[in-house]
C-alpha cells in the first residue's frame, strides 16, 4: 500500500482534504467490491445458486462489516437468500 505524501501547498488545505477523501473512498469501495466478489465465488464453488437479485444486493453493499458477516455465512448456507437472514 502506498504511503500518502502531501504535495499541496498547505497542510490541511481544502484541496488536500478533498483529495484524501476521494482517494480513501475509492480504496474502501475497492475492498468492498473484493469482499463481495469473494462471497459470490464461495457460493459458486459450493454449488449454491445465486439469483440476480442476490448478486445485485451483495455487489451494491459497501459496508465491510456486513460483507464480512455475509462471507462467513456464505461458507455454510444452503441457499443464497440465507445470507441476509437476521441473527
Amino acid at each position: 500500500m502506498a504511503v500518502y505524501t502531501p504535495n499541496f501547498p498547505g497542510f490541511g488545505s481544502v484541496m488536500e482534504e478533498a483529495w484524501i477523501r476521494v482517494h480513501s473512498d475509492g480504496e474502501a469501495k475497492g475492498k468492498a467490491e473484493g469482499k463481495a466478489e469473494a462471497i459470490l465465488r464461495a457460493l459458486e464453488v459450493r454449488g449454491v445458486e445465486v439469483s440476480e437479485s442476490v448478486r445485485e444486493r451483495v455487489m451494491a453493499c459497501v459496508d465491510l462489516e456486513q460483507l464480512g458477516t455475509w462471507f462467513d455465512r456464505s461458507l455454510t448456507v444452503e441457499t443464497a437468500e440465507e445470507l441476509f437472514a437476521e441473527a
